[in-house]
């Protein structure tokens, strides 16, 4: 096959004639055919059942099938799900049994399901005419051999003759080994097959043939025992398809992939392979990494393939001064070194390129490098890690102006080390709800009153210990876990609001969110469904976000909507740090924002510059000039307390009002706000 519409017309042919209703989904679960039997069964045609969720199934149960689709997918024998509740076009309702396997065709996963009912046709002469159908089309579409249980060839169709160039005399009692070529690896490959036979399982995958005049091709292979009524094993089926094309252009492209074709080096595909073998071989190493300093201001200089004489000129310099090490050119001016050498001689490379300097045209071509030197296994132990510590010390080169090549110093290790240690315990803490929150209170400046909270994430790890905000929320950001500590902040705000509503105290809860959990086109439905569980007043709910969030927020509509839909549901969204951003202003007229925060970074120094108070003063006046209501945060002492008063500064927050604390405390604080108003 190789093409899908191929792949789609052989369904039709093959399984289209067989009693049972039969479909093929896509890797995301859309029905990409459906046989004719499953119209006349369930009543629905293909053009009405290729929906974004089949109507054969109950909606109710869509995540429960996702995660079984998702579970389906990555294996790779077939599963049956038993008494599953289908749904027909005329809106009857049956039960059945799905058997569903999951294969890869040109690179994508599909799923291949075969229903069984209560209202099979059941009689011998229909059984044996629809096999007698599977039989020929199986034989048109695929070489197809029978072994006996001895592993002896019994008969062979005309396809596989062809191929193999056997005789249909000849080919009958050969052995399955004599199909393959003749070396040890491939009779290990013979025996596995044969004893996965014999344990009465399948084998498939791609193995390699030879034909009768020793010419190798290369098939995909489904051998299957076939038993009778009793589970007697009766003989063996063996169904190949050739892909000798699509195996010798796959190795092709790893040949491509493991060698850099400008310079002759070794790729970064290959680099990863190779660090990995060295880990696992536990042999010491310094994993050099080099990039040449303001590369595209020299790519600008020269044209493309002065470029490529460049970047050969450099390549034959490492080859020279590094020798027996291995080279891997690793990005358009990047390259990693794996070395047993030491590190003042790898440091001299510096020296070494100006006195063997690159000529171009006749030209000196004025060429320094920044490198990071991290040893395997004293600084970091895997590859992935090795490569963060060296971007690390690049980046920190680089800000110092780059030109050299050096290691990253032992607090910078500790810290990157700390950093991947909080990357394997944060999703377990995730998993374990290690996670707990703390309310930083919200003082209304002219009533004096607690009005609002902000739920910060705390977490406090038996090895780690106290992990702060600040260094959780970049990790898991780059991890991908925002979402999730996104989700377990909704939850626990609606569910402290609503207890708070319920005991008669009017606060809002606010809690920070980020643009990657608004690009999920279901945060509307995820928000007020969590509003619906805890039975939480919209209103008591607040999004905040900062300007970073607001500037990509704008250039995307769909999360312009989703922010305006929950507006109209009474959130609220408050624009944090304002003023430690960007120039652009226009998200503040798109956006449903209606209070901002003056960051703590203006506050700290108030009271000490007269500028700054002028900055603040304008800030105010400005927020209030879209009535946008605003809050100054980090505020510490009484004197930036009364400035900011005098001002008309709507709110405050920060240590002069109280620290992070617990529900319970805060509590506390509202109680006693309560009686103040009540003995007034």
């Amino acid at each position: 096959m190789n093409s899908m519409k191929e792949l789609l017309d052989s369904c039709s042919a093959i399984f289209s004639h067989l009693p049972y209703p039969t479909f093929l989904t896509d890797k995301d679960g859309n029905i990409i055919w459906f046989s004719r039997e499953a119209e006349r069964h369930f009543g629905y045609t293909f053009d009405n059942i290729k929906t974004d969720y089949p109507p054969l199934f109950d909606n109710s149960l869509q995540g429960h099938f996702s995660s079984l689709f998702e579970n389906l997918l990555h294996n790779v024998e077939p599963i049956r799900y038993d008494s599953v509740l289908l749904y027909h076009e005329n809106g009857e309702q049956s039960k059945a049994s799905l058997l569903a396997k999951s294969f890869t065709f040109e690179h994508n996963r599909y799923v291949l399901f075969l229903v069984e009912t209560d209202h099979i046709p059941n009689s011998d002469s229909s059984s044996f005419l629809e096999l007698q159908l599977l039989k020929k089309n199986l034989s048109e579409s695929f070489m197809v051999v029978y072994l006996d249980r001895e592993g002896l060839i019994t008969h062979a169709n005309t396809q596989f003759l062809k191929k193999s160039n056997w005789t249909p005399k000849r080919i009958l009692g050969k052995s399955f080994w004599q199909l393959l070529p003749d070396t040890p690896d491939n009779m290990l490959v013979a025996d596995k097959i044969m004893k996965t036979l014999n344990r009465g399982e399948r084998f498939q995958g791609t193995v390699e043939k030879t034909t009768k005049d020793g010419a190798k091709y290369w098939v995909n292979l489904l051998a299957m025992p076939v038993a009778d009524s009793k589970n007697n094993t009766l003989y063996y089926l063996l169904l190949e398809e050739e892909v000798t094309e699509k195996k010798l252009f796959q190795s092709r492209l790893e040949q491509i992939a493991y060698v850099d074709m400008d310079t002759g080096l070794m790729s970064r595909y290959r680099l990863e392979e190779v660090v990995k073998e060295h880990i696992v071989e536990n042999r010491n190493f310094s994993f050099v990494f080099i990039t040449i300093d303001q590369f595209y201001t020299l790519k600008e200089i020269f044209n493309d393939q002065t470029e490529a004489e460049l970047l050969i000129e450099f390549t034959k310099r490492l080859k020279v001064y590094f020798e027996e090490t291995t080279i891997a050119r690793t990005g358009r001016d990047e390259f990693a070194l794996l070395t047993p050498l030491s590190d003042w001689y790898i440091q001299g490379f510096t020296n070494y390129l100006k006195q063997n300097p690159i000529y171009l045209n006749n030209k000196i071509v004025p060429i320094t490098i920044s490198g990071a030197i991290t040893k395997y296994p004293e600084d970091q132990q895997s590859y992935i890690h090795l490569i963060k510590a060296s971007n690390a010390t690049i980046q920190k080169i680089k800000k110092e102006g780059g030109g050299t090549i050096v290691s990253l110093s032992q607090s910078d290790q500790h810290k990157l080390s700390r950093t991947i240690q909080i990357e394997k315990r944060l999703l377990e803490a995730l998993n374990q709800n290690d996670l707990h929150v703390m309310y930083l209170p919200q003082k209304d400046v002219q009533t004096g009153k607690i009005t609002t909270v902000e739920a910060l994430v705390r977490w406090e790890d038996e090895v780690l210990g106290v992990i702060s905000p600040e260094e959780l929320i970049p990790i898991a950001e780059e991890t991908g876990l925002i979402n999730e500590i996104g989700t377990f902040m909704l939850e626990k705000c609606c569910e402290q609001a609503s207890i708070w509503q319920s005991k008669g105290f009017p606060i809002k809860v606010s809690f920070n969110s980020s643009i990657r959990e608004f690009r999920d086109k279901n945060m509307v439905k995820i928000i007020r469904k969590m509003l619906e569980k805890y039975n939480c007043s919209p209103e008591t709910l607040q999004i905040e976000f900062t300007e970073k969030f607001a500037l990509e927020a704008e250039a995307e509509k769909s999360i312009i909507q989703q922010m305006q839909k929950l507006q109209a549901d009474g959130v609220s969204f408050v624009l944090d740090d304002f003023g430690t951003g960007y120039a652009s202003l226009r998200y503040l007229q798109l956006l449903p924002i209606s209070q901002l925060k003056v960051d703590k970074s203006f506050i700290n120094s108030l009271m000490q510059q007269e500028k700054l108070q002028h900055l603040v003063q304008g800030l105010i006046q400005f927020g209030h000039s879209l009535s946008i209501r605003v809050v100054a945060e980090g505020v510490e002492t009484i004197d930036q307390y009364q400035l900011l008063k005098q001002m008309g500064c709507d709110a405050i927050q920060g240590y002069y009002v109280s620290k992070p604390i617990s529900a319970n405390e805060i509590e506390a604080l509202l109680s006693k706000d309560a009686k103040t108003v009540k003995n007034i």
